[in-house]
C-alpha cells in the first residue's frame, strides 16, 4: 500500500498540482495585500475617506454598547457585525485573481488552437485521397505533387 501511495504521489501531474496550489496560495496573499494595502486606500480616499476594512454594520451589540469606531473594537466587545468592507475587498481580490488567471490561460488556449488547426493531411489533387502534408508523390495514384 505504501508503494502504491508513493507511486501516486510522485506522478508528475500530482507534483505539478501541488506546486500550483502552493504558488496559487502565495499569489492569493500578494493579491490580498495589493487590494488591502495599495488599491483600497486611494479608492476609500476618493469616496470621502472611507476605510473599507472598517466598513461594517452592527447586527447585535456586544457586552459594551456601541457605537464602535472600528471593526476590531466591535469584535472585542463581542458585537455581531456584517463586514461589508471586508466583503468588498474579497470581491476585488477575487476579480484580480480571476483576471490574472485568465491572462495566463488565454495564450495557452490560443497555442492549443493553433496546434489543433495545423493540418497534417492534404488531399491529392488527382485522386482526392488523403495523404501526409509533406508528401511529394501520392502513394495511391503515384502522381507527382507540387510543393506547397
Amino acid at each position: 500500500m505504501f508503494k502504491e501511495f508513493k507511486e501516486f504521489a510522485m506522478r508528475g501531474n500530482v507534483v505539478d498540482m501541488a506546486v500550483g496550489i502552493v504558488i496559487g496560495a502565495a499569489f492569493g496573499t500578494i493579491i490580498k495585500s495589493l487590494v488591502d494595502d495599495v488599491l483600497m486606500p486611494p479608492i476609500g480616499m476618493l469616496l470621502g475617506n472611507v476605510d473599507f476594512s472598517n466598513l461594517f454594520a452592527v447586527i447585535k451589540a456586544g457586552k459594551t454598547a456601541g457605537p464602535y469606531l472600528t471593526l476590531a473594537e466591535a469584535k472585542a466587545a463581542g458585537a455581531v457585525t456584517m463586514n461589508i468592507g471586508l466583503f468588498i475587498n474579497t470581491i476585488i481580490s477575487f476579480l484580480i485573481v480571476a483576471f490574472s488567471v485568465f491572462l495566463v490561460i488565454k495564450p495557452i488556449n490560443e497555442m492549443k488552437k493553433k496546434e489543433e488547426a495545423a493540418p497534417d493531411k492534404k488531399d491529392c489533387p488527382y485522386c482526392f485521397s488523403s495523404i501526409p502534408i509533406q508528401a511529394t508523390r501520392c502513394p495511391h495514384c503515384t502522381a507527382e505533387l507540387k510543393k506547397a
